[in-house]
């Protein structure tokens, strides 16, 4: 396997080439290594590096002494940046014996041999023997079958990456069912259906054990869904968690919806707007994604730090951070082809629902999405007025 030498963050670390020197496709290569996730690296060891000096102060616990655990190393880039610029104890595993090689020889090259574990188990057998810190599961496709290992291991802070947005946004109907135990729906905003799909799946593999969470950033960027979770153990806050699963019931026809929280509700399948007939996504996350306190913090350490990818990464941050607290968001090029009329500028909408006193923010999905706690009707009477 030939390698070459990457920058990213502080950490210079070697990484899998061609022969010819052109960097392998990510799925081809002999370790996985994918540069385009840069971006997504940057917030984890931005994230990394702000809970884990909350956790010390909280638990007097010595940075050094804080264990992280990437339970699907891969290259081990991620982790060994982590170990580098943060400073804790990291476990790297991989079940590929070429990625274990890599990660060992990366150990050496950087010298933190007294920083960092190589390990080359099955990701759920070290889930299983041990417990750290924080667990992140960052699989290539879907991290459905690590999340109860995932759920046990991970004391103070779980982070998951899912690249298998099909399934969980409702395009692959059928197979988001299977792994997710959930049905998602295909629709405006079927990027926020991943997330909350996914965290609905989490909660429950938690509360298996009486474990509970609390989201500190989710975001979905590109091809992706990632979450980060605060994690702790209480019988009574995993009841509290489970209050926040439940259902959305979404009129395709006039836009209507509705959530419902609880594990078994009743829910029509009549519209209340238009009685036309509904369809149903759950069980599932309708608690919050974010912190805001915490995004504020970790903007700080975006601007402290200054990663390669800082300005996008401050833009994803700064958007999640300004969200409102509200499941689902509204598609205003969607709505304004319903009713016939132009798109205004999404700024003049926000500003013109909260005149009239509603609460409206961006999203970090998409360009022209809003949430809001206005009702459908009202948004369709104040989009004419705004061309």
């Amino acid at each position: 396997m030939n390698i070459r030498a990457v920058k990213e963050g502080k950490t210079g670390v070697l990484v899998p080439v061609h022969e010819t020197g052109i960097s392998f496709p990510p799925s081809a290569a002999p370790v996985f290594y994918n540069p385009a996730m840069e971006l997504n690296r940057d917030i984890s060891v931005a994230v990394t590096s702000v809970f884990t000096k909350k956790l010390s102060g909280r638990r007097n616990i010595p940075i050094g002494d804080i264990r992280y655990l990437d339970a699907l190393a891969a290259s081990g880039i991620r982790g060994l940046r982590i170990a580098n610029e943060v400073g804790v104890h990291v476990t790297l595993n991989d079940w590929s014996e070429d990625a274990f090689d890599l990660i060992t020889r990366n150990t050496e090259h950087l010298g933190l041999r007294t920083k960092v574990d190589a390990t080359r188990k099955n990701a759920n057998v070290i889930m299983h023997e041990q417990r750290f810190n924080i667990v992140d599961i960052d699989p290539f496709g879907t991290p459905a079958p690590f999340l109860a290992a995932a759920a046990r291991c991970a004391v103070h802070m779980l982070a998951v990456t899912a690249t298998d947005t099909a399934p969980l946004c409702g395009a692959h109907l059928h197979s988001g069912i299977r792994k997710y135990s959930a049905v998602p729906l295909n629709n405006e905003y079927h990027a926020e259906m991943g997330i909350r799909i996914l965290l609905g799946k989490i909660a429950r593999e938690l509360a298996v054990t009486d474990r509970f969470m609390t989201p500190l950033l989710s975001h979905t960027t590109r091809h992706y869904v990632r979450t980060y979770l605060e994690t702790g153990k209480g019988a009574k806050k995993a009841d509290e968690m489970l209050e926040k699963v439940g259902f959305i019931s979404h009129c395709p026809s006039c836009g209507f919806r509705e959530s419902f929280h609880g594990i078994a509700v009743h829910i029509d399948s009549e519209c209340p707007r238009c009685a036309s007939g509904t369809l149903v996504a759950g069980p599932l996350w309708l608690g919050k994604l974010h912190d805001r306190d915490f995004c504020g913090e970790v903007l700080m350490e975006l601007e402290r730090t200054e990663p390669g990818t800082m300005e996008q990464a401050k833009k994803i941050i700064g958007s999640c951070m300004d969200e409102l607290d509200i499941p689902t968001f509204y598609e205003q090029h969607l709505i304004c082809k319903k009713l016939g009329v132009s798109a205004s500028g999404i700024n003049d909408l926000i500003n013109t629902l909260r005149s009239r006193g509603f609460a409206a923010s961006r999203t970090h999905f998409s360009g022209t999405s809003f949430k809001t706690d206005a009702s459908i009707d009202e948004i369709e009477s104040i989009l004419p007025m705004l061309r």
